[in-house]
């Protein structure tokens, strides 16, 4: 029998593969789920109206931008108003990850949203926010 300790330490060289399933991450009352929900029945026609994306045009496919609204949405309820820390927060944090899932997100492409689409978003965040705090979903307290 040996005395000496054995313990297996870490090896961040290592490449791994790593099997995620973003819906279990996030419990099934969370605020980011509350939010796509919201997002969800939102008419957002106006947005997809702008996608020069099409079947008979090639090129890539647009981001979704429900996908987009719902991460500037739950940013602002969480009082996050950097496109570069929000594209930190899509890389990092749970919350942020299942909104996104999969579908790509970077610090460029939310600004270039919030800027192009400034008055849409504009009105789509205060009708937004309005609708959360009326079904007291979010309060005044926590914006």
């Amino acid at each position: 029998m040996s005395k000496g300790v054995r313990v297996i330490g870490p090896d961040r060289a290592q490449l791994r593969w790593e099997m995620v399933d973003l819906d279990s991450q996030l419990p099934d009352d969370h605020r980011a789920r509350v939010v796509w929900a919201f997002v969800q029945g939102m008419d957002l026609s106006e947005l997809y109206d702008r996608i020069k994306a099409r079947d008979d045009v090639a090129g890539r496919p647009a981001t979704d931008p429900q996908v987009v609204l719902a991460v500037w949405l739950y940013a602002t309820i969480e009082g996050i108003g950097s496109a570069r820390a929000i594209d930190r927060l899509c890389q990092q944090h749970a919350a942020y990850r299942w909104l996104c899932g999969g579908a790509p997100i970077n610090h460029d492409l939310l600004s270039e949203f919030r800027r192009e689409c400034a008055a849409t978003l504009d009105r789509l965040l205060s009708q937004s926010l309005t609708g959360l705090i009326a079904e007291k979903l979010v309060t005044l307290e926590e914006l």
